[in-house]
């Protein structure tokens, strides 16, 4: 019981204090840099971005043969793992 009074003073406290928590493997962010998913099939592009750790989002047909006609944020930007990403097909 004693140990989970620790906790409780300590999360009331520490914030206070401005002592921050550290950082887990979730919160950890990973920079790249957003490839060109232009002008292929909306299934490669959707791998790509997913094998990246990027959110998809999909504006237009969502078909096998569907074709990715533009993309937000554009090819060569710097964006974290995680971000969303919005593709638009034809």
């Amino acid at each position: 019981m004693q140990h989970l009074l620790h906790h409780k003073y300590y999360g009331e406290v520490l914030p206070y204090l401005e002592v921050k928590k550290q950082e887990t493997e979730e919160d950890i962010k990973e920079v790249i840099e957003m490839p060109d998913v232009t002008s292929i099939n909306l299934k490669e592009a959707k791998k790509t971005l997913k094998d990246l750790g990027l959110e998809i989002q999909i504006e237009g047909e969502e078909t096998e043969e569907s074709i990715v006609t533009d993309q937000l944020p554009k090819k060569g930007i710097q964006v974290n793992t995680g971000t969303k990403v919005t593709i638009y097909t034809q």
